[in-house]
This record gives structure tokens, sequence and C-alpha cells, in this order.
């Protein structure tokens, strides 16, 4: 975080300091919330979870080198107490963000959000200095956490915006003010708490209402294939960017084709020119990924041959999302276990069919959530789609979602041991052990709260237990 004493710390979130003998002590490290990342310099942020509170943490933190703790009541140690611990943490993002004067990138979807968001990330690093969302911390926490580990030297600002709501994106944007704002595609991740894919359209347009206006700077790229996405360009005043494959987009991609392993390849084009990309990653899907970062690091300044350069080199920064491990026997392990919903399991499926052409493959699924009353045809679907694409074998693990996967694929035609029900991980990866063969190709899919990266673990780590269970 840039320097800031513990007094004008206080000011910004509006709290009152305790057990501090000298306010002007600056914070020079990064605002964490949780006890093991303190680091000299550091300000903690206690909150209460549902089972550690982070104040029980405060006589340890500033033991490890933490300049005070943010807290909702005093601790003790040097505090700055206030009445709600995740508002003041917003208030200090939207202060820091304004005194660095960065360019802000902010980016939302209902698929590829946080693979989208690292590819920008890497090519704008070839530019100057940026900080990114880790992973996928999205929300009203994650995202300010993330705003506030900037530095003087930071010249972008690249930030993942989730939304479980309406009004969610908006108040995120409400934090961090983004000039750049980018719309993935609406899917159907999420769509039994929302309620349809309307509501969740216009969920994520709020993120371009909250853009500049075109002469003020504000750009508001938006995926030109997905017909609800490009209808938000009526909902902003900034500057209209599409990217695609359509004909129309501002920057597209021609001759999409995939290596023999599995990789993408295109001829990118900008407004400016064009240049052939060969990615790291695996997936036709990651072409759209692909054209997004395009977009962005366009209207930034980078040329095409720049920006292919830097896609062609940029690989996986984030755990379990199209992970692929090659064992010493030949067998492939990818591992796309950090989520899944209809959308990212279809692309999966089909970066799977490309990978194991001449080879046997297994798709070891499990259950996509927030589905709502749509759970039951999506299952069956991707199901369904596991046999239209030549999967060797199917192995659903779980509960009632899981044999909706079986069933779309023995109504698709799948017979015999093609497919198979089992009850959890651990006998997912029971059966595995037992049954594959060098050569084979295994992906390992489904919803986080699933906990199916133990699968993929104990395949890459022989002796290694699952540790989980399908719930």
């Amino acid at each position: 975080m840039i320097a800031l004493s513990l007094a004008e710390i206080a000011a910004v979130v509006g709290g009152q300091t305790h057990d501090i003998p000298d306010p002007s002590v600056q914070v020079t490290g990064p605002v964490v919330r949780d006890s093991r990342e303190v680091v000299p310099g550091s300000l903690f942020a206690a909150f209460v979870g549902e089972r550690v509170d982070g104040h029980d943490y405060a006589p340890q933190v500033v033991e490890a080198g933490a300049v005070a703790v943010l807290a909702s009541r005093p601790v003790g140690v040097p505090a700055i107490v206030v009445e709600d611990v995740q508002t003041a943490l917003g208030a200090l993002a939207r202060h820091v963000v304004r005194r660095l004067g960065a360019t802000l990138v902010a980016l939302t979807g209902s698929a590829g959000k946080t693979s989208t968001k690292d590819l920008i990330a890497q090519v704008l690093q070839h530019k100057a200095a940026t900080v990114f969302t880790p992973g996928s911390l999205n929300n009203e926490i994650g995202l300010p956490l993330t705003a506030l580990s900037a530095t003087e030297e930071t010249k972008f600002l690249v930030l993942e915006m989730g939304a479980r709501g309406i009004g969610h994106i908006r108040y995120l944007t409400g934090l961090t003010p983004p000039r750049i704002g980018l719309v993935l595609n609406v899917g159907t991740a999420h769509i039994g708490e929302f309620g349809g894919r309307e509501q969740i359209a216009q969920a994520k347009g709020e993120l371009v209402e909250a853009l500049p206006s075109a002469d003020d700077g504000g750009v508001a790229v938006l995926n030109a294939d997905d017909p609800l996405v490009r209808a938000m360009a009526s909902r902003t005043k900034a500057k209209v960017v599409l990217f695609g494959e359509s004909a129309e987009a501002d920057v597209r991609a021609e001759n999409v084709r995939l290596t023999d392993s599995g990789r993408p390849a295109f001829r990118l084009h900008t407004p400016s020119g064009a240049s052939d990309v060969t990615m790291r990653l695996y997936g036709e899907h990651h072409v759209s990924n692909a054209l997004a970062a395009a977009a962005v690091a366009h209207e930034l300044g980078m040329s095409a041959e720049e920006i292919a350069t830097a896609l062609s080199e940029a690989g996986s920064l984030s755990r379990w999302r199209m992970e692929v491990t090659e064992r010493p026997d030949g067998v492939t392990i990818v591992n796309d276990a950090y989520n899944a919903n209809p959308e990212s399991m279809r692309a999966a499926l089909r970066a799977l069919a490309a990978m194991g052409k001449g080879r046997r493959t297994w798709a070891v699924l499990g259950k996509m959530a927030e589905l709502g009353d749509e759970a039951l045809a999506e299952h069956d679907a991707v199901g369904r789609l596991a046999v239209r694409l030549n999967v060797s074998k199917l192995v659903a693990v779980g509960g009632i979602e899981a044999s909706w996967l079986q069933l779309g694929a023995y109504n698709e035609g799948s017979w015999g041991e093609e497919s198979v029900h089992v009850s959890d991980a651990q006998a997912a990866i029971d059966l595995l052990r037992s049954e594959l063969r060098p050569g084979d190709v295994v992906l390992v899919k489904a919803s986080r709260s699933v906990g199916l990266e133990g699968v993929a673990q104990a395949l890459v780590e022989p002796g290694a237990e699952g540790g989980v269970d399908a719930r």
C-alpha cells in the first residue's frame, strides 16, 4: 500500500485511535486479513467470521510487525476502531485508488473472469507495473484488499468483480471506480440466485453504467458474440469496443484452430494491425478470453505485435483452472476443479476432446451448484455432451446431480461401463487408480463446494489421499 499515517487512515475511515502512542507512524506494508500474511509495516483487518474472530489475533499480529489493527472494538494493542471493518476497508481502498492515479480496469462475467483477468495482467505487465486480483478474490473484502496492495509504482490495477445479486457490482465500482470496464458473457452461473439470464445481465451491466463518459476516457469492452452483453452498449456513455469472432468486432480472431496438444491458435486483428497468437493455455474457450485481454491492452496503447507476443507467453496463474500435469507414466491430469457452470463445463469437455485425440479420455465430473430450476436440464445436457464428444469414460461423482449427469449420458447412447456414478471423491480415486492406463487424459471438474481438486491431487501425487467427499 502507499504509505499512510495511522492518523490519516483513521480520518479516512472515520475511526478512533486506541493505544497508539504516535499517530504519525505510517503503514508501509500490505493490508491483510490473514494473520499469517502479516509482515513488518502491515495493517491487520480484524474480521469476525463464523469460526474465527480476527480480533483474537491482535497481540500476535502486532508482535509479528503489524503497525496497528483495523478493528470493531478495542483489542489492547494499537488499533483504529470503526463501526464496521468491511465498510472501513472499502473507504480506505477508495481513498488509495484516488491518490494513486493508476488506470483501473474492472471485469465481470458469468464464466472466464479469473482466467481473463490473469491474461490481462500478464499482457499489461509487458507495458508497466500492474497489480491484479489474486485468484478469484472478487467480493466486498477481496477487491479492496487487492486495491490496497497497489504502490506508487503501479500503473495498471486490474480488478475482477463478482456478483450474486443486483447492486453488488454497483457497490464494488463505488469502492474502486474503473476507467475501463469489461463484460465477458452472460451465462447461467448463479442463475438459481438471480432468477434468470436477464437478471444476470442487469447485474453485470452495472459495470458499464459506472464508467466515465467517452470524453473523460471511459471505455466499455463488450463481447460482440453475446447478444445480452452487446446490448449493454446502450447502458453506458463510455466508448464501446467490441471483441469476439464476429466480423463486426473491433478486436477479433480469424483462423481459430487447436494445436495437437489442445492449445488455441489464431490470427489476432486489432484496429492498428494483426498478428498471430499460439497460446500456452488449453482449450478453445481461451480465444474469447484472449480477445478480451487484447481489446483492453489495445485501448491502453499496445500494438497487435506486442499483444500477440504477450498472449503467446501467458500461462495459468490461478490454481485448479485447466491445470495440466503430465505423469511419468504418460497419464495427463487436467485439474479444472476450482468451479463449474454449464458454460465452463462445456468448454472443458471440448478441451478434453481436443487434447485426447487418439487417446482414451476420462471426464470426472460433479455437481454444478446454484442452477435452481435449471439444474436437472443442465446436468443432463452435460452428460449428453460428453457422449457426443466421444469422451471414453464419464465418472459422475456425488449425489443426485451426478446421477443426472449419468442419466444424460445414458439417454444419449452411453452403455456398459462408459459412464459410472460413484458416491464420493474417494470412490472416484479408487476407480481411477485401478483403471487408468498410460496415455489416458483425465479431466476433473465440478463446483468448488464438491472439492474434486482432491481427486486430481491424488492422481498427480501417488499415495496422496483425496480427503474430500462430494456433497
